[in-house]
């Protein structure tokens, strides 16, 4: 079974180290001692944690696309025909190619905030 320390379960919910010491002080996040006496949460306990708080956070949008990145806009290219827009979403950058009329009805530009809407047939997953 694979275990994280407290800041890689910080890192991988988005949150600070305290925040995860409060979620296992608090009896909302699974945690032994190891060896040395840190502290390290099961992976199992800290991905049904992570569903939880996916599944409670989760609104209707009326859209059957389910990977939903909310951040801020931090470049655009606008193009002939299209658009190279650049969003920050937490820790992760993700780029789009759309069109120059959709970027420029978004009045999408550096500061705003967005929302990358992702719907994929394929999808890589790797281990780090």
């Amino acid at each position: 079974m694979h275990t994280y320390r407290i800041g890689g379960a910080a890192a991988l919910l988005g949150v600070s180290a305290d925040t995860v010491r409060r979620l296992v002080d608090g009896g909302k996040l699974t945690a032994a001692r190891d060896g040395q006496g840190h502290r390290i949460i099961p992976g199992p306990a800290l991905a049904a944690y992570a569903r939880q708080l996916h599944r409670a956070a989760r609104e209707s949008t009326g859209s059957s696309a389910r990977n939903r990145f909310s951040g801020i806009v931090t470049d655009v290219t606008l193009g002939d025909v299209s658009a190279q827009v650049e969003i920050q979403a937490g820790p992760f950058r993700v780029v789009a190619m759309v069109s120059r009329e959709s970027a420029e009805d978004l009045r999408l530009e550096p500061g705003v905030p967005a929302v990358a809407v992702i719907k994929s047939t394929n999808v890589v997953v790797e281990r780090p």
